[in-house]
């Protein structure tokens, strides 16, 4: 069974606090928070790693796209002092320390604040797991702020080594659609995920519906209505981003760009049948277990119609008449057993002909 980690909420720290103030509020994933500075074009390649900030990493060449990744964001330090190097407003960090953000885009005058949630399978616990991820994206920069360290990004920095694509030719607007892509291909493996599951909870169905089936549609259900409220404003956040008219945004990933909002789309229209395939699936099983219970319910009427008539002639020889003239026949006992039986044969034959059994 696909099970979902639950986020703990902390928002209950910021009441009270003015605007702007930085305060983690998640749940701390990592011990050390690791910064990984990835300078390239089409020419050169650097990377560079480091567990506290010392230099301005604020890109000036043109020339070159700085992409600076941040794993943990329980150092408000180390988000503070980023913001400064690259004048973030304050409730922009504000929202990038909260892992309770709706997913969203904000175009500023220097940069775009786009925040989202990824989505992945642990393969070990089965779990999906859930993490907010948020992206500056500055002319020639991009920052990502990560709750912990993971391999999401790996095929990123493997096509920025292999120099494979497009991605060391273009912009910075170029890699904030690979990372965007990357984030979405993940939906797709939940996707199948859940596909699978609904597929085995079918064949349960159609086999044995047992209580704990119930519990299962139900706990899939909650799953779906979890993921349809974090994939649906990706819509809003991609159409927003391919159709801002901004200095950032080139024609060239525009493309790009409309190819992601047709995966959002077709990733919401997924989830959407999920949700009533799931309703059909409750349904079914509402049907199954009522079906099973006439079943019964018709067998025992049956049972109790044969016994009505035999019921009936074991009391009235049971009366104690020593009166009644069968009692002083030899065979009166048989006899009374056979007419019993051969009522229960007749009925029995009877409830078959009008398809009742």
């Amino acid at each position: 069974m696909v099970k979902m980690i639950k986020r703990v909420k902390k928002r209950s720290k910021k009441v009270g606090l003015p605007p702007g103030t930085l305060l983690f509020t998640g749940e701390k994933k990592v011990e050390i928070e690791k910064i990984k500075v990835i300078d390239f074009n089409e020419e050169q390649l650097e990377i560079n790693e480091y567990k506290e900030l010392k230099r301005d990493l604020f890109n000036k060449d043109e020339s070159i796209v700085r992409w600076i990744n941040l794993d943990g964001l329980s150092s408000v330090d180390l988000v503070e002092n980023l913001g400064k190097q690259f004048h973030i407003h304050p409730l922009i960090l504000e929202d990038i320390m909260n892992p309770e953000q709706r997913p969203k885009i904000e175009v500023l005058k220097n940069y775009l604040f786009i925040v989202l949630k990824m989505l992945y399978l642990n393969e070990e616990t089965e779990l999906i797991q859930s993490e907010q991820i948020s992206l500056i994206i500055g002319s020639t920069y991009i920052i990502t702020f990560r709750e912990q360290e993971s391999k999401i990004f790996d095929p990123i920095i493997k096509r920025l080594e292999t120099s494979r694509g497009l991605i060391r030719t273009e912009k910075s607007d170029y890699l904030g659609y690979a990372i965007l892509d990357v984030i979405l291909d993940n939906y797709f493996v939940i996707q199948e995920k859940i596909d699978e599951e609904l597929d085995l909870i079918e064949e349960e169905l159609l086999e044995n519906p047992s209580s704990e089936l119930l519990g299962k549609i139900r706990h899939l259900e909650r799953e779906v209505i979890t993921l349809r409220r974090i994939i649906r404003p990706l819509r809003e956040v991609i159409n927003s981003f391919q159709r801002e008219e901004n200095s950032i945004i080139h024609d060239t990933t525009r493309l790009y760009l409309r190819d992601l909002y047709d995966h959002i789309i077709q990733t919401i229209d997924t989830f959407e049948n999920f949700r009533d395939i799931i309703t059909t699936l409750r349904e079914s099983y509402l049907s199954r277990i009522n079906q099973r219970m006439n079943e019964v319910i018709n067998l025992l009427t049956i049972i109790t119609s044969i016994f009505i008539p035999l019921s009936f002639l074991a009391g009235f020889y049971g009366m104690n008449f020593i009166y009644m003239p069968e009692v002083r026949q030899p065979l009166a006992y048989p006899i009374v057993i056979m007419v019993m039986i051969s009522i229960a044969v007749l009925m029995l034959l009877y409830f078959k002909k009008k398809k009742w059994i």
